[in-house]
């Protein structure tokens, strides 16, 4: 194979048979759980690299169920997601991922940046409530739960509130030698939202600390909503806001 040809073909590993498919995923009937909630101003600041900023200490933990993701199929994930400010404006850092899915997981480090990890979340209704969890192995590292389908909110107020977020990322990938070859602040827009379901309740959030899954180190002090949305979305490509390495 030669050069030209190899770049020609070269999109990701292993070249023969990429681990993930191109272009930017649409996904059906994803369902989120999301507890928000104020946390410790030092315990957040530590992780949230300049020139982002924090204004004030609230972070989303999330489960998210997709049953329906072109080229990736059906899975669980769950993280968490910094409040940050980034020129004036309020956004969202994603801290660290944890899903079900080696598609999902490569694609998503890989492209975008986002910061996934082998986990088994999940979301199931229990009686009257919606009960999202996140496992490491056999071990619970996180339990929310909210009243389920307590009370609608408005799908407009919703869909604006989705499509109009700033999503950061901290993209960083090893040269072969282990110093960075890339460290990047990524910005990436989710469009084309189909709101389908939102509601609120009462909620409530508990970690347990773990070594390599650390969600305690940012510890709920107050929680402050509890949503629960149903839509569908694309993830569309992000844009490289900040390159440490220039």
């Amino acid at each position: 194979m030669d050069a030209k040809t190899l770049l020609k073909n070269a999109y990701a590993m292993p070249i023969c048979a990429p681990a993930y498919h191109k272009g930017a995923p649409r996904f059906y009937n994803r369902e989120f759980l999301t507890i928000t909630y104020r946390s410790d101003p030092e315990a957040v600041r530590r992780w949230v690299p300049e020139p982002l900023k924090v204004s004030d200490p609230i972070v989303k933990f999330e489960v998210i169920h997709m049953p329906d993701s072109e080229g990736i199929g059906s899975y669980y994930e769950s993280g968490q997601i910094i409040q940050v400010e980034h020129e004036g404006k309020v956004g969202g850092l994603t801290h660290m991922m944890y899903l079900d899915s080696m598609t999902g997981t490569i694609a998503g480090r890989e492209m975008w940046g986002f910061p996934k990890k082998l986990g088994f979340p999940g979301i199931s209704v229990e009686y009257d409530n919606l009960v999202g969890k996140l496992d490491i192995g056999k071990t619970r590292v996180a339990t929310a739960t909210m009243g389920y389908k307590y009370e609608q909110t408005d799908l407009a107020e919703a869909k604006r509130g989705t499509e109009s977020a700033s999503n950061f990322l901290l993209k960083v990938i090893p040269h072969v030698d282990g110093s960075p070859r890339i460290c990047e602040l990524v910005k990436y827009p989710i469009t084309d939202v189909v709101m389908k379901g939102a509601w609120t309740g009462p909620g409530a959030l508990s970690y347990v600390p773990h070594a390599l899954a650390p969600l305690a180190d940012l510890p709920v002090l107050e929680v402050l909503s509890a949503d629960h949305m149903v839509m569908d979305l694309t993830i569309s490509q992000g844009k490289v806001v900040h390159d440490y390495l220039a």
